[in-house]
């Protein structure tokens, strides 16, 4: 299994494993438009847009991350947030999700970043006893206003 970065020859796999993400969170049948803005943003290039990982298993994509850097004025360097992580249901366990947060805190730490930080769901057991093995759990707890 290899972890490398997102590349436009990926786009099918790709959206199959975050389709499969987007509906283990609840959000079934996103419009195209929703996976096609998305793809665009992660294979832009841009320095400070989305940027991704994913696990590739001989051809076969197994795992994906996304990530982006944003300015932060308790840390000057700025630090990183892993927004998405997923791995297929066959392939958990098997130590992706941890290749996967490592790459991207190897990405963070390149750059600059003074941290990397994710939220996760309260439920997600299976994932959080990963987490706790690889970063520290804060107290905080997230509001949110759609609009």
């Amino acid at each position: 299994m290899d972890v490398r970065a997102v590349t436009a020859d990926d786009r099918d796999q790709w959206q199959g494993l975050w389709d499969g993400y987007q509906r283990f969170y609840g959000h079934p049948d996103r419009p195209q438009d929703f996976f096609d803005t998305a793809f665009a943003r992660l294979t832009s290039g841009e320095a400070n847009d989305f940027q991704g990982f994913v696990a590739d298993d001989g051809g076969r994509l197994i795992g994906l991350t996304h990530y982006v850097f944003h300015p932060n004025l308790w840390r000057p360097g700025g630090v990183c947030y892993l927004q998405d992580l997923f791995t297929l249901p066959e392939a958990r366990g098997k130590g992706i999700g941890r290749a996967l947060i490592e790459a991207v805190s190897t990405a963070a730490k390149a750059r600059g970043a003074q941290s990397l930080y994710w939220l996760t769901a309260e439920d997600n057991y299976a994932g959080r006893m990963l987490y706790d093995r690889l970063a520290t759990r804060t107290p905080f707890i997230k509001y949110q206003r759609d609009f």
